[in-house]
This record gives structure tokens, sequence and C-alpha cells, in this order.
């Protein structure tokens, strides 16, 4: 196959785009693969769409050697399937709604769990046609908030979603672990570093779940790792739960006069002054932070919330968020404040939350709910606001003086915070989500009526498995780990070309050289860029190759008249001068070990 620069439809930018904030954004874009149609939307061009689908030919390769089969759903969706489960109310203003000109109520899909359920409802009914796994690649929809890095965060993206279907939970289980072994191939043949980390299901629900995350810095997901093979999503790892402590000896508590002390460093410092420790200085961690917070639901209702934690530990909003979902959580405002005059700002204590707050005889209770940190055991002593300006209260112990309505994991992870396996401490790093795989069990099932007849005739609930890659998350993983200062440097087996010919010089003998040389490599099976643009100077050519980043550049110009071709990586090798005669054989045997791997 030959592609010509004169005639394909491309154009190169020197500068970056103005909203471009990584490189797999900023080069794609400068290289014409993409082009901004509107925030987190993108248009595909002829390059963009050559590498594309090469990474679809990949995952669909996998999934029918795991035996799953491909269908196609519409984007555009009905309202009573997601109404059925739940999910057209606990998605809020992420999914696109729109009505049509009747008046019915319709989605752009996010994921098509429902349709899935749905379809295999219609057409099977006995344990005899079960295991069964569908998938598609299909384009989604999800009104991002703050759509960002061009393809990695986006409004508009194209997703491989497959789903298993089983009569028992052992069903599941090999369905599963087959998905899993799938992803491994696929991310592995097209070079993509991943690693496999427990997850959170969150609006999908579910027993279990795994992201599958390619390690970079600039990935929106903070996942963590064990020296004993631990990996988990920040937002899924659990605290060590410390014992509980014996308070008999605890003095009680007491109320200190503590002015200017609206921050825990000033609290501590005041503390150290004032009411020194025998033992030792007193620290942030000795300290019970109470952070107002507001639960908005998806319908909208906003409830305040207090998150108990230590002192010396910020709240991390996307793990509360985990663990109130499919709510999302928002900082405390002017508002929330208002409507609740007993949270006083920087001095707040538990004696005004959840089951501590005083309640009026007879009156009902409306406490602000409070949830505590698992850190805060019993038989812990802090100092805590005493609910007053200027106060706060010393050794307040958990469970003697003070309960919550609960616990929550929304304290930051950090490094060094000991593996909830045992298996040592942890370490943070950054990763883009490429894969995420989910036992769903029976919940779609359930709530849509797919069952089949066992072997006893008698009907039981389909199990079901969701398994999703996110296919053009993997293009831009693949452009952020593929590139140098100049531009993009394409794998092989997914570049858009496996050469590119440029012919540098006015003398029509190099334009036919060179295109002869690309018609030969072409007719061998060899995918060929050729620069046959004829008033375009040979600095601009070179840019232009370096930055569309196929693997193989090969130079037709001033050494011809000598009957030399230069050959050249994109990246990590010398270039080499080959005669011509001889260009095409050198080239072809050097693709075939590019793809060899």
């Amino acid at each position: 196959m030959l592609l010509r620069l004169s005639t394909l439809f491309v154009r190169t930018l020197r500068e970056d785009p103005a909203d471009a904030e990584v490189a797999s954004h900023r080069l794609l874009v400068r290289a014409g693969y993409i082009r901004r149609a509107a925030p987190g939307i993108y248009t595909w061009l002829p390059l963009g769409l050559r590498v594309l689908a090469k990474v679809e030919a990949v995952v669909r390769e996998e999934m029918a050697a795991a035996g799953a089969q491909e269908v196609h759903f519409p984007a555009l969706l009905p309202r009573e399937p997601y109404e059925a489960t739940g999910r057209w109310t606990e998605y809020g203003p992420n999914l696109f709604r729109l009505r049509d000109r009747r008046g019915g109520d319709y989605l752009l899909a996010p994921t098509h769990e429902e349709m899935f359920t749905l379809l295999v409802k219609d057409l099977y009914s006995s344990y005899k046609d079960l295991p069964l796994t569908l998938f598609q690649i299909q384009t989604k929809y999800r009104d991002e908030a703050r759509p960002r890095a061009g393809l990695i965060r986006g409004r508009e993206f194209v997703m491989k979603d497959a789903y298993s279907f089983d009569v028992d939970e052992a069903g599941l289980e090999a369905s599963y672990a087959a998905q899993r072994a799938a992803y491994q191939r696929v991310f592995t043949r097209l070079g993509l570093e991943h690693v496999v980390v427990a997850a959170t299901s969150g609006a999908m629900g579910g027993s279990r779940s795994e992201e599958f995350l390619y390690p970079t810095s600039i990935g929106e997901d903070t996942f963590v790792r064990s020296p004993g093979g631990y990996a988990a999503n920040v937002e899924a790892v659990t605290t060590v739960v410390p014992p509980a402590l014996d308070w008999s000896d605890a003095p009680a508590a007491h109320v200190e006069d503590t002015p200017g002390t609206p921050t825990i460093e000033s609290l501590v410092a005041l503390a150290n002054e004032r009411f020194p420790r025998p033992d030792r200085a007193w620290t942030a961690a000795d300290t019970l932070k109470n952070v107002v917070v507001a639960v908005v639901a998806p319908t909208g209702e906003r409830e305040v919330l207090v998150v108990g934690l230590p002192g010396d530990r910020e709240v991390d909003l996307k793990r509360l968020e985990a663990g109130v979902a499919p709510a999302e959580v928002e900082t405390a405002g002017d508002a929330d404040f208002a409507a609740h005059p007993e949270l006083v700002k920087g001095y707040i204590g538990p004696g005004a939350l959840g089951p501590n707050a005083p309640v009026a005889e007879g009156a009902e209770r409306t406490a602000v709910r409070y949830l505590l940190d698992p850190r805060v055991v019993p038989g812990t002593r802090w100092i805590t606001g005493a609910d007053a300006p200027g106060r706060h209260v010393f050794d307040l112990v958990a469970g003697r003086d003070f309960t919550a309505d609960g616990t929550v994991e929304a304290a930051e992870v950090r490094a060094g915070d000991e593996a909830p396996d045992g298996s040592g401490p942890l370490e943070l790093a950054r990763g883009i989500e490429i894969g995420h795989i989910f036992q769903l069990g029976r919940k779609y099932a359930q709530a849509l009526g797919l069952t089949v007849l066992d072997q006893n005739g008698k009907a039981v609930t389909v199990t079901m498995g969701s398994y999703g890659i996110g296919v053009t998350r993997a293009v831009a993983a693949l452009a952020e780990g593929n590139h140098d200062e100049k531009g993009l440097a394409w794998p092989a087996h997914v570049a858009p070309a496996h050469v590119h010919v440029v012919a540098t010089g006015k003398d029509a003998s190099v334009l036919e050289a060179a295109e002869a040389l690309a018609l030969e490599l072409s007719g061998r099976g060899v995918e060929v860029l050729l620069d046959d643009r004829p008033k375009v100077s040979p600095g601009v050519k070179f840019a232009d190759a370096e930055l569309f980043g196929i693997p193989l550049v090969v130079v037709v110009g001033r050494g011809l008249a000598d009957g030399l071709v230069e050959v050249r990586p994109r990246t990590g090798g010398d270039a080499e001068q080959v005669p011509v005669a001889e260009a095409a054989d050198r080239v072809a045997a050097r693709v075939a070990r590019l793809l060899a791997g």
C-alpha cells in the first residue's frame, strides 16, 4: 500500500496547540493525526485512523482467540433499560440525554451492559447456550466536566466492551480469567507496559474489579505497589486498621482555650507551647481533623457530610467518592455552613456531629452525618475542635467520648504506608487506565430478567462479567511512550506506514527513483508513505518525517548520483548508505525484523 504526501489529506503544524497539556495531545495534533472538533471531541484524519485501525485489529484478534464473538450496537439508546437498572439516574450529569420529536427519552451510551443483557435474553433461554462472550468496538459518550489531555479524557471515545454470560460463579471465574489473560496479550502485543491493579467497581457494580494501567507521570490514576506484589488503584486501597486501645487509664476529656488556631499547624504549635506532653511533642497525628464536604446525589440532592481523620492526613476526594458512589463530592461552600450553624469553621469537633449531636426531647435527629477514618479506633486519644471559636478539647477518647455513623476510606494514601496484605511498604505511581474488567454478578441480569433453564428445568439468573479496553486511550498511551522532542516514533506494528520514503532535490531523476522504490516496496506488502511533494524544501520534509514518526525513513537525494540511498531508523540506530539496487531488499528485510518484534 502506497500513500503519497502530495495528495494525502494532512497538514502538519510547527507550533503546539494552545490547549495541549501532554505530549500525545500535542504531537497527534501537530502531526495531523487528529483535529479538535470541540472540547473533548476529535476528528480522526487518515494517518490517525490507520493507527486506530491497527490497534483495533490486535484487540479483535485477541478477543476472537479468547472465544468472544463480535456484535455492534447503536450508540443512541432508549431510556427504559437504563431506568430499569437505575443507571439513568446514577450516571448523573455524565450522561448525554436527549429527546426525539415525539418526546421519548434517549441517551448516548457510555457503556452497553443493558443492551447486551437484553440481546442475550431475547435469543437464549437454556444453560446449553452458555457460556457466551460477546464484544463490540464502538464509540462511547460521557459528558466529562473537564475534558483534558486530548484522547486521554474525552467526551467521545472508542472502546472495546465485552460481556460474558455464565450459569454460575465458577463459569464467571473462568470467563473472567480468560478475558484477563486476553488483555495481557493485547497490551503486550501493542508494546504497552501495563500494571494490573485492584480497583473499585463504581457505578458498574459487581464483586471484583481490576484496572490495567499504563504507568506514566501524566496519568490521571494514582496506584500503589508493594515489594511483595500488592497493586491497587488508590481508591481501592484499604487501611491497615490498628488494634483498639485500652482507655482505662486515660484522663477525662478537657476543653482548653486555643485562640487563633484554625489550622492543624497553629493548633500543634500552641499545644506544644501551652500544654506540653511529658513524653514527647504533640504532632499533627495527635489531632482529629474534621473535614466538611458536600455529597451530591445523581438526583441533585445535596447532603453535608463530615469526615474525621488524623490531622497529618488530607482527604482524597477520589477515594471519598468511591466510598459514596454513585454520588459526587464537592468541597462544602458558604451555603452549606450557613445551613448548619453548629459547624464552627476551624473548630469542628465530634460533639456536634452524627450520633454525638444533642437532640431535643421528641425531636427528630437531623445531625450532620459523621464518618471516621478506620485509624480512629476505640481507645485512641485526640485533640480536636470543641465546637466553639478558639476552643479545642484534649484527651477526647474514641469509643468513650464519641462515636460516628460509620467509617470511610477517604484519607490520602502515602508512600510508606503498609500494604493491606502485609507485603511491605507502598510506593505510589501514576498511570493511564487502558483497560478495566469487572465481575458484575447478577446485577443487570436480575434488573432485566435474564434467566435460563438449568439442567433440572429450573430458571436461574445468569451471572455476568464486563470487560473494557479504551482503544483511543491506547493510541494516546502509545504516543506518550513513543516520542522524542522532534515528534512521534511509532512501533512498526501500529505505525500508519512501515517506511517513509523522502525524495529531496529538484531533479526529476530523484522523484522517479523514489517513486520506483516506493512502488517496489509496496508490491512486496510493505506499507509506504512517499513524500513526493515537488516544491517542498528538504528541511520541511525531514521535519515532517520526524513528526510523523514512521519507523524507517529512506532518503533519496544527493547520494543518488553515486547510486546510493540513505536508510535511517526514526530512533535507536545509525543511518546507512545502501546501493539503490539493493534498497528494496534491505528495507523489506528490516521491516520484517521490526514487525517480528
